[in-house]
């Protein structure tokens, strides 16, 4: 498994992190060349600078940013300056904002295990999809199956909403999941984190999992697209523990035990259907 650490010093206070960015700040909102002037307006000089850096802090800029991928055979461990550890599963990929009065994380693609470090100040906001979850110190999993997004809540607690509309919020309880799909908040069930998380150790665990969603799983492990052609199908359900590192042979595995039918076209799909009786 490949470490990674931020760019920035490990465990930095806030305060320091903002002074070591205190350059980059003012290059990137320059403040205006100050001139000679009586001395009368040197009030409203002052008081101008001053709603000037209020400004700054009201619209919380970005003054840095990184990004990070783990590559495709195996994980990433990320520790960022603040504490804050991201353990990124193979071919997953984020950016992540420090901003003066947030810290931000983009899930650009794949699934991510966030251990959180605590601070008021700054909240830790992470977007993946259509989804947004917002803490303040916890541990959580982010999964993004294109048009589903899935958070999953090991401690702490999270809120959880969608981009277009985030007054509308659910929060999440430990042991709880939420997924985001189409951008709509479905309902918070119960779910063993250990299964649901599994990924950390190259492994998926279903456990009488609809077909439907062990499709939407596996389809994150296999180059080519996996398609459900009959809806009937979508409620059968599957026990196991599989290899996500031997993703082929699942699906060779999925005829044995289910009435189903593997049908690979010749664009290299593969399409699902009923065993013929």
């Amino acid at each position: 498994m490949n470490k990674a650490k931020s760019a920035m010093p490990k465990q930095s206070p806030d305060d320091e992190l903002l002074a070591r960015h205190r350059d980059a700040l003012r290059n990137r909102f320059p403040l205006p060349t100050p001139k000679p002037r009586k001395k009368a307006k040197s009030a409203s000089a002052a008081a101008c600078v001053l709603l000037l850096a209020a400004g700054l802090v009201w619209l919380d800029p970005a003054y840095h940013r990184e990004q990070f991928r783990a590559p495709q055979g195996e994980h990433l461990q990320v520790q960022l300056s603040d504490g804050s550890q991201i353990m990124l599963e193979r071919n997953s990929r984020i950016t992540v904002e420090w901003h003066l009065r947030s810290r931000r994380v983009q899930l650009e693609q794949g699934q991510a295990m966030f251990d959180v470090a605590k601070t008021v100040v700054r909240p830790f906001q992470v977007t993946a999809g259509e989804a947004r979850v917002q803490v303040l110190g916890t541990l959580f999993s982010v999964a993004d199956f294109n048009q589903n997004v899935r958070v999953t809540l090991v401690r702490g607690r999270v809120s959880v909403s969608t981009r277009d509309d985030p007054e509308h919020s659910v929060t999440l309880l430990p042991d709880q999941q939420i997924d985001v799909s189409k951008n709509q908040l479905q309902q918070a069930v119960p779910v063993d984190v250990n299964a649901a998380n599994a990924w950390q150790n190259d492994q998926l665990v279903f456990d009488h999992t609809p077909l439907a969603e062990v499709l939407m799983l596996i389809q994150r492990y296999s180059p080519r697209p996996v398609i459900l052609d009959e809806p009937s199908l979508a409620n059968l359900t599957l026990s196991g523990v599989f290899d996500t590192r031997n993703v082929d042979a699942l699906l060779s595995a999925l005829p044995e035990v289910l009435p189903i039918a593997l049908n690979s076209a010749a664009d290299g799909e593969i399409h699902v259907v009923g065993k013929a009786k």
